[in-house]
């Protein structure tokens, strides 16, 4: 493999959402993961996950994650201004572990 052929490391800011549009699917579940691990250090209760309509696969990916993950208290559409069903809200256990962002 030469040099160029490697991909360079995305470094994505953690804000309280993430947008997966830019990701290959083979990617989400392990930035999905990646993700609310930095969000519960950033220390925030709340997240949004957007990960578009489409036919729902993505969508399921993204919960089977969020059901597994001892963090994630609970998880719903987004809602009318939060994207509906193209986007999931996710409500974090608080550890204590970072700042507190409520």
């Amino acid at each position: 493999m030469e040099e160029e052929d490697i991909p360079e490391e995305v470094v994505v800011p953690i804000e309280d959402f993430i947008d997966l549009h830019p990701f290959q699917p083979r990617e989400i579940r392990s930035v999905v993961e990646a993700y609310l691990e930095a969000a519960l250090l950033k220390g925030f209760r709340e997240v949004r996950i957007i990960h578009g309509k489409g036919i729902g696969v993505q969508r399921e990916v993204v919960r089977s994650v969020l059901a597994a993950h001892p963090d994630v208290e609970k998880f719903s559409d987004g809602g009318p201004a939060g994207g509906g069903w193209g986007a999931t809200r996710v409500f974090l256990r608080f550890s204590g572990d970072g700042p507190d962002q409520s």
